[in-house]
Order: C-alpha cells, then sequence, then structure tokens
C-alpha cells in the first residue's frame, strides 16, 4: 500500500483538498471521510495513465 500527503481545508459546507504529488487537481467532498474517498479515486484515475498531460510535483537534489 502506498501512502500519499494530501493538502485540505473546510470552506464553509465543504471540504477541499488536493494530493500533494498533483497540486493542480482539486476535489471535494461534504465530508472530511467523501473528500478523502474522492481523493483516492483521483489517484486512480492518475495511476491508470487515462489522464493525459498531467502536471506532478517532484523534488530534485542539488549541490
Amino acid at each position: 500500500m502506498k501512502t500519499m500527503k494530501y493538502s485540505y481545508w473546510q470552506d464553509e459546507e465543504i471540504w477541499l483538498g488536493y494530493l500533494e504529488e498533483y497540486p493542480d487537481y482539486w476535489t471535494q467532498g461534504e465530508t472530511i471521510e467523501e473528500l478523502v474517498e474522492n481523493l483516492r479515486d483521483l489517484y486512480q484515475e492518475f495511476a491508470s495513465g487515462t489522464i493525459p498531460c498531467v502536471r506532478r510535483v517532484a523534488e530534485l537534489e542539488v549541490a
């Protein structure tokens, strides 16, 4: 099982969030549990390769 970091916040009645590796792709939920499930679904779509031109964040080690 892979672990991914995500950012989330509440905006009035809705929870918003995104996977740290894919900050351009937000999702939402009426509860925190629904948001987490939607984030899992979003990751599955990215992992399947069906979404073209997905922008990602990575780390680069420099001297």
